[in-house]
This record gives structure tokens, sequence and C-alpha cells, in this order.
């Protein structure tokens, strides 16, 4: 059985990846925060849950050469859009310093694959999380080789994770507070955690097949916020933007449309290579996405 590491495995991210595939990989979790790594162990008792930062990069070179992983998905990092733009030094500490320390490990263990996970803020950023998950993207570009390869996951939102909104909204309403929304006008893609992990997967799956490195995306539909609060509770209060925040996300950006390639709903962003053809036509966001209908948001939302 292959062996994967994830880093930031008691999250969100890892946690998905790790329910949806327990039965095929033997897995090892890297990640800091105790209660959560108590909560892994509980439900998934046979992933080896170690505590790790991956600031530290010794730490991270001599668990990877013990481990001799065959993946390694990236998926610790510091995800609030509002706290990076006020601990930017932290933002940049974590997420750069972090994911290049990962970069390293994996080189010098060989790891044949390693995933990072990205984000939509990636796309023409605007903001400190955004600027340092798109310079990640091209961190692992960058060191792709034959031997040991790098390629990205860019998600969207992924619905009841910790950092998302849906959770936060779900608590006002049980207490029957009002709901804090930025704007009426704001619209996220978002997608469930189990897409996520298969997004991760379709990575893996892909990234042997593929010479060069690419950030891996899906298509996916796009919720009004407005829409998605009046589900749960008809009492909403807007509060105005929060630091960094955007109404709209763009998932793919027009200067990236000519170095895409659609694959089904898959849509690969290669970072040199332009595609003549099967090429993404128009920006991807959440603007100009097919909008969940309130069916839909009902069951994302349980």
């Amino acid at each position: 059985m292959k062996k994967v590491i994830i880093t930031g495995g008691a999250g969100t991210v890892g946690t998905a990846f790790i329910k949806k595939y327990y039965n095929d990989y033997d897995f090892y979790s890297l990640s800091r925060g105790e209660e959560q790594i108590a909560e892994l162990k509980s439900n998934f008792p046979r992933v080896t849950t170690l505590v790790r930062d991956v600031c530290d990069l010794d730490q991270l070179i001599s668990t990877f050469e013990s481990i001799k992983p065959d993946v390694v998905i990236h998926a610790a990092a510091m995800k609030h859009v509002d706290l990076a733009e006020v601990n930017p030094t932290t933002a940049v500490n974590v997420n750069l310093n972090g994911s290049l320390n990962v970069i390293r490990a994996s080189v010098r263990a060989e790891v044949p694959i390693t995933i990072g996970v990205s984000t939509d803020k990636a796309c023409a950023p605007e903001n400190v999380y955004g600027y340092t998950k798109k310079t990640m993207e091209m961190m692992f570009a960058e060191h792709h080789n034959s031997k040991t390869q790098f390629v990205c996951t860019r998600f969207a939102n992924v619905a009841n994770s910790r950092g998302s909104v849906i959770p936060f909204f779900k608590k006002l309403a049980a207490k029957k507070l009002p709901l804090k929304l930025t704007s009426v006008d704001m619209n996220r893609l978002m997608f469930s955690k189990s897409a996520a992990a298969k997004l991760i997967h379709d990575a893996i799956d892909y990234a042997s097949s593929q010479e060069e490195s690419f950030v891996l995306s899906t298509k996916m539909k796009s919720v009004n916020m407005l829409q998605l609060a009046k589900v749960l509770s008809d009492d909403i209060e807007i509060v105005g933007l929060r630091p960094g925040e955007k109404l709209n996300e763009n998932l793919i950006s027009k200067k990236e449309l000519p170095y895409t390639r659609v694959v089904g709903d898959l849509i690969f962003l290669f970072e040199n290579k332009q595609s003549i053809e099967d090429n993404l036509k128009e920006t991807f966001s959440s603007q100009n996405a097919a909008l969940m209908t309130n069916d839909e948001l009902k069951t994302l939302l349980n």
C-alpha cells in the first residue's frame, strides 16, 4: 500500500481526503493542533499522527526521509484572508517558507509526487493570502522534474470547512442571532469536502502522465451569500467587507486562459505551455458560473 504524507492532515482538507481514501493508502498526518490530531486519531485509528511544523525544515527532512512516502499532500497553511492581511509576516513564513521547506524535504527524500493545495485567491491576487498561494504555485512549477513531480490543486471555498462561513452561520442561527453578512452582492465558488478530496486524487492520477507541472481545478457552481444565509434565517445583518475581501472570486483569469486545457469538468493550468485547442474560452469566476439553487444549497449545508 502506498504511503501518503499530508501536512495539515488533521485539518478540513486532510481529514476529507483521509475519509474518502482511508482504505487505499497508508496515511501519515503532520499537523500541530492537539485537539484536531486527537479527533483525527479517534475517527481514523490507522492514521499515523505526528506533531510537526512545516516551518521546521530539519524536522520535515528527517520525517520525509524516515517515512519515504510515495505522495506528499501539502495542505498546511494560514488560510484566513483577514488574518493574513494584518499578520503578513506570519502568512509569508507559513505559506511561503513552509511550502519551500516541503519542496526541499520532498527533493531530499526523492518523493515521486508532491501536491500543493492552492486557492482561487491565487488567481490575479489582491490580498496577502492570495499572493502567498500564487507564489507557492510558481515555486512548485519551478522545482518540478521527472524524478520529483510538483503539481498543485486550486480550490474554491470548501463548504463546511473550519474556515468556511457556513459553520459560523449555523451557530448564529441556532442561537437565534442575526447572521452577519459582509455584502448582499457577494458570490463565492463553492464545493463539498468530498469534491475537494477527489480533486487532489485526480491531481495524483494525472501527475504521472504529464511531463510538465500543472495546477488542477474543476468547474463548480457559484453561491450567492445572501441566498445562502436566507436558507438558514431571515435575520441578516450587513457588516461590510473585511480587509482583503472581494465581492467575487476568479478561479481562472483572462491572462491564464491560453495556458488552460479542459478535460471534462477538470481545468488544467500550465505555467508556460499554451494550449491550441480545448482551452477555457472565458474567465471562470463566481460572477459567471452557474448559480446554485436553494435545493443544492440545502444539500451543501448538510
